[in-house]
């Protein structure tokens, strides 16, 4: 039993290694490297498009904020004993 173990175990180790071998050469020939190539480029492209929309996304939001915080500042600014602006620029430290 133990020698019938170790041919199957044999056996099952070299169909491995020449489907593997013949996977990796496949990678090294013209279709392949093009293959990868083409992988790469699709792949570059997906990612430009997500960042572009998180970009596009996360715009929208901060203008949001901009707009709410906007309306906020106008609001405080006609409130009575709201502070008055100063003119200038001067923050009165010298």
């Amino acid at each position: 039993m133990s020698r019938t173990l170790w041919f199957v175990a044999g056996a099952a180790s070299g169909v491995y290694t020449i489907f593997r071998a013949k996977r990796l050469a496949q990678n090294f020939t013209p279709d392949g490297i093009g293959a990868r190539l083409a992988a790469v480029s699709v792949g570059a492209r997906m990612f430009a498009e997500e960042v572009s929309t998180g970009m596009a996304e996360r715009e929208s939001a901060i203008r949001a904020e901009l707009r709410r915080n906007d309306g906020e500042l106008r609001a405080l600014a006609g409130a009575p004993g709201a502070l008055p602006e100063r003119e200038g620029g001067d923050d009165g430290h010298r």
